[in-house]
């Protein structure tokens, strides 16, 4: 990294574009350098297009707004930190094109990582900028495969202390581009990778090394499930509730063995994600808040 500032925040900045994919000047200011002038974060991104590592394009819409992206080279760098070596980044997540096409969906998510790293610092829970992390490919079988939006890391609790406890979550931003139907089906999915078991040709489990699941060769427990709404108004957010409800009642015991929530990003915002605006996607009528006891894993 010839020229580029080996400090911490150059390489943070880099590891969140090329995890997130994109993401807007404000974002990026509010995900690694909240506690400084934003003006400091607008050089900072202006030396690494400088050293070729990030580029930009400028959205017509929404007061030309700036949208940040690693190039190919900035990932290839990105990619050799320990922590990113495992993970695999869209092919195009550097082609500006592309960037275009899908600004509306990846801010969104990205907007949606910011309230819940937000909130832990206002907690002073742990949740770290790399703890959100897009589109982790879990196999279901027959070539297909769970994509959620984002794999959620967050530790409720103070890191130095013994009564935290570590949630995960698989994280589904819907912006009401598809059907409320194509949106519960999703819930089938998950239910699917609960219960898959890879199978070996010509090995058969034994006692000694039985057939478990694939899930957990990554996690203790199943992460849960929070599907997060946007791009509609009060009538689309019900609408999709009631479709996610119907879609659980035909899953037996999948949404009481894993907690499913269902919030609008919009009381994300206005509460903050910790707060009780979460709704069980088999009861609606309730609210809850997502690390809530009943839904504590370890």
């Amino acid at each position: 990294m010839i020229g580029v500032d080996v400090g911490s925040g150059d390489r943070m900045a880099l590891g969140v574009l090329a995890q997130y994919r994109m993401a807007t000047t404000e974002q990026m200011h509010r995900v690694i350098a909240p506690e400084v002038r934003i003006e400091q974060t607008r050089r900072r991104l202006a030396r690494l297009r400088e050293e070729g590592l990030v580029d930009r394009i400028t959205l017509p819409q929404a007061g030309r707004t700036r949208v940040w992206f690693p190039t190919a080279y900035g990932v290839q760098l990105a990619s050799e930190r320990p922590e990113m070596r495992w993970r695999r980044p869209s092919r195009t997540v550097s082609d500006p094109t592309a960037v275009r096409l899908k600004a509306g969906h990846t801010l969104t998510v990205s907007e949606t990582a910011l309230v819940f790293l937000e909130d832990a610092r206002r907690r002073g829970d742990v949740c770290e900028p790399l703890d959100w992390i897009p589109e982790v490919h879990h196999p279901i079988g027959s070539g297909e495969a769970v994509i959620p939006d984002a794999l959620l890391y967050y530790r409720h609790g103070p890191a130095d202390g013994d009564n935290g406890s570590m949630l995960r979550a698989f994280v589904e931003v819907d912006r009401a581009t598809m059907g409320p139907e194509r949106l519960a089906g999703k819930l089938t999915a998950y239910e699917r990778l609960h219960r898959y078991v890879p199978v070996v040709p010509g090995r058969r489990p034994t006692v000694q090394e039985p057939a478990v699941e694939e899930w957990r060769r990554r996690y203790p427990l199943f992460p849960r499930v929070l599907f997060v709404l946007d791009g509609t108004g009060p009538a689309g957010i019900e609408n999709r509730i009631s479709a996610l409800r119907a879609g659980a009642g035909l899953l037996a015991r999948f949404p009481y063995d894993v907690p499913a929530l269902v919030a609008p990003l919009a009381d994300l915002i206005l509460h903050g994600p910790s707060a009780p605006v979460w709704r069980p996607v088999h009861d609606p009528d309730q609210r809850v808040s997502w690390t809530g006891r009943a839904f504590r894993q370890t």
